[in-house]
């Protein structure tokens, strides 16, 4: 296992809750990126690694669902969870069908998040065979 810190892509664009939980996060051990909008998201993705994603699901450029149909083309493996603080579950699991790897409802328990993104990274390590891989 590696020392290395989980890369995390924050995704909102509610500037004032990204910020509070990237914080949150960083004093958890994550190195945390963060997006206010899915182009941005994107932009980022493009340019840097990242371990998973945290992506709401409503946003005002393009929403969650869209962001993780372009995650999903840019990096399969990635995992993605979805958030949504629009009491719209039905959405989230629209999410799960295009391939999020989980969803929570804002606001989330911080330690629920964190064990939902570390399960999922630790999940997708395992069925990625690492380059180093013989088979």
């Amino acid at each position: 296992m590696s020392d290395k810190p989980l890369r995390v892509l924050l995704i909102d664009d509610e500037a004032g809750f990204t910020e509070v939980l990237a914080k949150r996060l960083r004093r958890r051990g994550l190195d945390i990126m963060v997006a206010l909008s899915g182009a941005e998201a994107v932009r980022t993705l493009h340019e840097n690694a990242c371990d998973a994603a945290v992506c709401d699901l409503k946003m005002v450029d393009m929403d969650g669902i869209e962001v993780l149909k372009i995650f999903k083309k840019m990096v399969p493996s990635m995992p993605v969870i979805m958030l949504t603080g629009h009491g719209s579950e039905e959405a989230a699991k629209d999410g799960l069908a295009a391939g999020a790897t989980d969803y929570l409802l804002k606001p989330c328990d911080l330690d629920e998040l964190l064990a939902k993104i570390t399960d999922a990274v630790d999940r997708s390590r395992r069925q990625t065979p690492s380059v180093s891989d013989p088979s």
